[in-house]
């Protein structure tokens, strides 16, 4: 063996020997085939946990008679049952409709001014330096910590004197008090990843702080809007505590208005699966419609 055949033998076998090992029979078997199981796995779960969503849609175009004869799924053998007279019903209700729209008119309001008054608060806190700025957001973090049930008495209270109490601004105002400290918490670390350099590059453009706010900010913090917009509106609109306790016959959302329907449920078991099923379709088209946004939201500060 010449001198350069003994030097080229020992890369060789270090290349020979480099890689991973080689693979058994049951690896390659179980590696095929976890793709496939996993999707079955995960279809399967989310069958069963649309299962009760289908119940309930089922039963509301049932007549109470079926209902109190057998259960759901005896629709599907027999689609003749179906029908929409427990809609006409409910929607024939005036208590019904004025809680809905109520409902509506709640939750969008909270959640818009929930949404532009944390955006305000949270840019403030993250790029704008004035006195006791650490101590007042420490403050706002540490609103998180009082459960909602400890206000409620004090707040009724304060209600009752100032004429908010049975009204639905007092509802409204209730759930923007508490959902402020989350939204500013929140927003104020999205807005805190902004780079520097882009801040500082709009302000040497002539930026003041609204255009800065309006034009670079506002159109980066998309996802984040989203997210805390869709949290705070499935927050309020499936709330039933405060809807309770703040509201009265005239004010009260749809949560509240089918908890009082449910006393006498024995009466009203044609329109309680129906209204059940449109208080709960409501928020799941609101997230399904910006879930792609929730998403980005969510991941938002996950990746650096």
């Amino acid at each position: 063996m010449t001198d350069a055949t003994a030097a080229a033998a020992p890369p060789a076998a270090a290349t020979g020997s480099a890689g991973p090992p080689p693979r058994s029979l049951g690896s390659r078997i179980a590696g095929r085939t976890a793709g496939g199981a996993l999707r079955v796995f995960l279809v399967v779960m989310a069958l069963l946990w649309l299962t009760p969503t289908a119940g309930l849609l089922v039963s509301s175009f049932r007549a109470p008679e079926d209902m109190a004869e057998s259960g759901w799924w005896k629709a599907l053998t027999a689609p003749s049952e179906l029908t929409t007279k427990s809609y006409e019903t409910l929607l024939g209700k005036e208590v019904i409709t004025d809680a809905l729209l109520n409902s509506v008119y709640i939750t969008v309001t909270s959640t818009v001014l929930v949404v532009v008054i944390g955006a305000m608060a949270g840019y403030a806190f993250a790029w704008m330096d004035f006195k006791g700025r650490d101590w007042w957001f420490v403050s706002v973090v540490a609103l998180l910590v009082v459960p909602v049930q400890i206000a409620l008495i004090p707040l009724a209270r304060v209600f009752g004197d100032i004429g908010l109490f049975g009204k639905t601004f007092g509802v409204i105002l209730f759930h923007v008090g508490f959902g402020l400290p989350f939204a500013v918490f929140l927003l104020r670390n999205f807005f805190a990843e902004i780079p520097r350099e882009l801040m500082e590059a709009a302000r040497l453009d002539g930026a003041g702080e609204v255009r800065l706010f309006f034009t670079v900010v506002m159109p980066l913090a998309g996802p984040a809007l989203a997210s805390l917009g869709i949290f705070q509106f499935l927050w309020v609109w499936n709330d039933l505590l405060v809807a309770l306790t703040f509201s009265n016959t005239e004010s009260q959302p749809l949560t509240a208005a089918l908890a009082r329907q449910s006393r006498a449920f024995s009466q009203n078991i044609d329109t309680f699966a129906t209204g059940a099923f449109l208080s709960m379709i409501i928020p799941l088209a609101v997230f399904f419609a910006f879930q792609r946004q929730f998403v980005s939201g969510v991941m938002a500060g996950a990746v650096k």
